[in-house]
């Protein structure tokens, strides 16, 4: 039998031949497994034409991205009919999609945006004040070529400067205190500096005298200022006080004060109302006032009294005249110092707390700059709105 059943086990043994047959079929096995792995791969790469994107891994975080490969964002309310007419936003008009691309990043497409139907569309204008790209572009149907430049006029419409260049404002009901920085123009200096520091809330007022108005005009409604034109008006110690050429006497005749008011309105453009430079005693004169208050007014604009006459008849003549108009309550730099300054904001702080609103007047100095710049970042920050003059004006169009 050829088997010694003495020897150890494991000794002078023959090694085992491994059945060819069966390293053939697992072979042919994992073969088969491999092709039909490939096969179902390429199927799903291509199923859909090819276009379906595969899925990020399971480890990055989709949580922001839309479900789809394009999403519309929509379309801004406010569309109603009004009486049976659609409505639109002046600055609606875009559509917005959000196309995500195959590594996971979002391409974001603007395109126009058809308007539903043929008919008429209600646009809603309610809002006030300039796009600040166009802040330093005045509106052609607000502005009218006279002998004595473009002066502004009440629109076809109705619209006013007073509107079309005020500045936007939040609109509630707490309290509010307007800054007029008055006298830019007459010192190159002290513009740019204002210009350059003031935050944009600062009501700039320009003196009719003063150089290089135009383009002052254009950088402080670049930089989002609302802007008052200052007419000068004849004080009770003209004229050895004189506020310069073209001054408004109660002496002129109506239609003299009439055309130097115009020369100085010839100025600039972009305002929404007129300021006095000085004038104690024209504003206690109703007689010389009336035609003045109601050419302004006329005009579209706003009448700003600085409050430092007490013989003033501004209130009487504006409410006979239907003229906007507004009162400063405080003169705060009457003297030059910045902590007197800073404790004159507080006080008109103080005025606005009780009363809702309050308008303080300031020159053009230094110390009046660093003052107003310092009070009025703090002031936000306790919750005082800064706004423009046209945000606080009596207005018998909108009561």
């Amino acid at each position: 039998m050829g088997t010694d059943l003495h020897a150890p086990l494991g000794r002078n043994r023959k090694a085992t031949r491994k059945r060819p047959g069966i390293l053939r079929i697992g072979q042919i096995a994992a073969s088969v497994c491999l092709v039909a792995i490939g096969g179902f791969s390429l199927y799903t790469a291509f199923r859909n034409d090819g276009l379906e994107q595969s899925k990020p891994p399971a480890s990055q975080d989709r949580s922001a991205a839309p479900p789809t490969d394009t999403i519309q964002e929509p379309q801004a309310s406010g569309n109603q009919a009004a009486n049976g007419i659609p409505r639109s936003e002046p600055q609606s008009g875009a559509n917005v999609e959000h196309m995500v691309t195959g590594d996971g990043s979002v391409v974001t497409k603007y395109s126009p945006r058809p308007r539903d139907g043929s008919g008429p569309v209600l646009v809603d204008a309610t809002q006030r004040g300039q796009d600040p790209r166009m802040a330093a572009i005045p509106n052609d149907n607000l502005i009218e070529d006279t002998p004595f430049g473009r002066l502004p006029i009440t629109g076809p419409d109705g619209q006013r400067a007073m509107d079309q260049y005020a500045r936007p404002w939040s609109g509630t009901r707490g309290t509010r205190i307007a800054i007029v920085l008055s006298g830019l123009g007459l010192s190159q200096t002290g513009t740019q500096r204002a210009i350059q520091q003031l935050p944009e809330e600062i009501t700039f007022a320009f003196a009719a005298s003063g150089n290089s108005l135009q383009r002052w005009m254009q950088d402080a409604r670049r930089g989002g200022h609302e802007i008052l034109l200052q007419v000068p008006l004849e004080p009770f110690d003209y004229p050895a006080n004189d506020p310069g050429p073209d001054t408004l006497l109660t002496s002129k005749p109506v239609a003299r004060n009439i055309e130097s008011l115009h020369r100085a309105m010839g100025e600039i453009t972009n305002y929404t109302g007129i300021m006095n430079y000085l004038g104690g005693r024209f504003l206690s004169d109703p007689k010389a006032m009336e035609p003045v208050m109601r050419d302004i007014g006329k005009r579209g604009l706003l009448f700003l009294d600085d409050g430092t006459s007490a013989q003033s008849k501004t209130a009487v003549v504006a409410k006979g005249t239907e003229l906007p108009y507004a009162f400063a309550d405080l003169q705060l730099d009457s003297q030059v110092d910045v902590n007197t300054i800073l404790q004159k904001l507080d006080e008109l702080e103080r005025i606005a707390r009780r009363n809702g609103q309050a308008i303080g007047v300031a020159s053009a100095f230094d110390e009046s700059i660093d003052a107003i710049s310092k009070w009025s970042e703090e002031a936000t920050m306790r919750g005082i709105e800064i706004v423009g003059i046209a945000a606080l004006v009596n207005d018998p169009k909108n009561p």
